[in-house]
């Protein structure tokens, strides 16, 4: 990663960075981070270089470091620890892995709840639909890894998801990987790929499921679904999933907390 000087912490252009022109220079200094980060040079769950460390690096002062850290973690990408320092946040640690998960039981808390039993239907290589392709930003054509897999709760079926991702970023991936992994698949992606998702959007409406659907749900076909379509990205806003759930919700309710 470059360490060109940054003369003063003042408002300045970045040679050849995407952020605008006379961006804050704490700014660019986040982008800077984020482009080693996108990179692999410190993986989730590792500490990053002081913020003495990467003041000198970059060559400007540590507030202007800090400053950039502090948005960081405000966005979750990084995680401060007393003490210890600071370090790439990854979806193994326990609070993170909720952060995605907005389904919970209308009785009690999800993690008394425990994880979901997962029955992994189907995973293959397929051929991006254009649909699919415009979600991902791929060609139509291109190859994806597509899954469909069943969520239970107290073996009961739940949520009925269907999984697209870039096949290039997850060639390899197999239906095994997808229902042995004990924890959040999220987790899994980061260890095995080097994909962690940093943020999602969701489109949300009510449906009733079509015969497969129901059938697989163990459900009539008039039984009403919440239907959840997720793009999820990594850094940079570069998208590397494609979900769409049906939601069961007699027993759980979508939960959202809105800042």
């Amino acid at each position: 990663m470059s360490s060109q000087p940054l003369a003063a912490d003042t408002a300045a252009p970045m040679q050849g960075a995407a952020t605008p022109a006379f961006s804050p220079l704490y700014q660019q200094i986040k982008g800077l981070i984020l482009q080693s980060l996108q990179q692999g040079e410190w993986k989730p769950g590792e500490a990053i270089p002081s913020e003495m460390d990467l003041a000198a690096r970059f060559r400007v002062s540590q507030g202007t470091v800090r400053k950039a850290i502090d948005e960081l973690a405000a966005e979750n990408l990084v995680m401060r620890r007393q003490g210890k320092g600071t370090f790439v946040a990854t979806h193994a640690e326990q609070h993170v892995q909720y952060r995605f998960l907005k389904l919970q039981p209308d009785s009690g808390d999800a993690r008394v709840e425990g994880p979901a039993q997962r029955r992994v239907i189907d995973c293959r290589r397929v051929r991006a639909s254009a649909d699919v392709a415009r979600a991902l930003a791929l060609r139509t054509g291109d190859a994806v890894m597509q899954a469909r897999r069943i969520l239970s709760f107290a073996g009961v079926p739940t949520i009925l998801e269907d999984i697209w991702l870039p096949g290039q970023a997850f060639k390899g991936l197999t239906a095994n990987q997808l229902a042995d992994y004990q924890g959040p698949t999220y987790a899994m992606f980061e260890l095995d790929f080097g994909v962690r998702m940093v943020r999602a959007e969701e489109k949300i409406r009510a449906v009733l499921p079509d015969e497969e659907q129901a059938q697989l749900l163990s459900i009539t076909p008039v039984t009403p679904l919440l239907s959840v379509e997720r793009i999820a990205y990594t850094y940079n806003d570069v998208p590397m999933e494609l979900r769409r759930g049906l939601y069961l919700t007699d027993t759980h309710h979508y939960r959202n907390e809105l800042s």
